[in-house]
């Protein structure tokens, strides 16, 4: 039996486990998530592990695919079939996410993300590129694009952070609670992770088999779920000081974007499409009737065809 299939925990502790209580061996999960066999790689950049896969030929355009809270690299695993034809396909578990994990000094925020980001394309070698990202993962690419423009051929955003939040996802709006930066970290029981990943799809009998424990199994990834609280909160600062300067930022940027949207988007309301129509210059945009938060996951063939389509056209 290979180590990737058994089980990560003993028999004993599973119980204790579906109850949301104690960490995963970090070893023991990069056999199942990060195996010889999947091309993951890790790198220290900035106080980092950061794990990443570098999939395709040197010699194609590279495609750098940025995913959003609480998801990692996986959420991407759609995209790769139709898109290793056509290009070095990167992506990477996100700072605090994953198997990429906490920072080792507990510090956060947006343009340490930025330039983690910035540092891994130096690493690799990548000068310019198309950058996807969701939900954080798009204010990451929108960002980047702002502060290296130089190096972002075209954007792709879906479901993008930008716009000041009025209603903040419950998850997000947690590490607010008295405690919680203390408490969650401890527990957090596998029917929370489960509750919301079926809030950011918008129909939940289209989740596959084996995401939920994918998402649950990372979460526990020792220093992940700390980090998690501490980055929300950082998020929420974000939303209730910065967000309402977005309009005049994202007016700066100039490379061809699309902006793709799940119409049934629980956590970043499809209000914000109209704001992103009117503030970016020749923004191209497609919305998903029934989609929630994550359409890369949700609806990976379409929305791969639909940017596919953009980035040829």
């Amino acid at each position: 039996m290979s180590a990737s299939s058994l089980p990560l925990t003993p028999p004993l502790a599973a119980g204790f486990a579906r109850l949301g209580f104690g960490a995963l061996p970090l070893e023991r999960l990069k056999a199942r998530y990060a195996n010889a066999e999947s091309g993951s790689r890790f790198i220290e950049l900035d106080g980092f592990n950061i794990h990443y896969r570098d999939e395709g030929s040197r010699d194609k355009p590279a495609l750098v695919l940025i995913h959003g809270v609480v998801a990692s690299l996986h959420t991407w695993d759609g995209w790769v079939q139709a898109f290793a034809p056509h290009y070095r396909i990167i992506r990477f578990d996100v700072p605090g996410f994953g198997l990429t994990g906490p920072a080792r000094d507990g510090q956060y925020s947006g343009e340490r993300m930025v330039r983690i980001f910035e540092l891994l394309l130096d690493y690799l070698g990548v000068d310019k590129a198309v950058v996807a990202g969701n939900s954080l993962g798009g204010y990451i690419a929108w960002n980047f694009a702002l502060a290296q423009p130089q190096r972002v051929a075209k954007l792709i955003l879906i479901d993008p952070a930008g716009y000041e939040m009025k209603k903040v996802p419950w998850m997000i709006a947690s590490a607010a609670l008295p405690g919680a930066t203390l408490a969650m970290p401890l527990w957090m029981p596998r029917a929370l992770i489960a509750q919301g990943i079926k809030e950011v799809y918008g129909e939940p009998g289209r989740i596959k088999p084996g995401v939920v424990d994918r998402y649950y199994d990372l979460s526990r990834r020792p220093g992940n779920r700390r980090a998690m609280m501490d980055i929300f909160r950082v998020l929420l600062k974000v939303n209730r000081e910065e967000l309402h300067s977005t309009a005049q930022r994202v007016a700066k940027l100039k490379m061809p974007t699309l902006l793709m949207w799940g119409d049934r988007d629980r956590w970043i309301s499809p209000k914000h499409v109209p704001l992103w129509q009117r503030d970016v210059p020749g923004l191209q945009v497609k919305t998903y009737p029934g989609v929630g938060h994550i359409p890369m996951e949700e609806i990976p063939e379409q929305s791969a065809a639909d940017a596919m389509r953009f980035l040829q056209g």
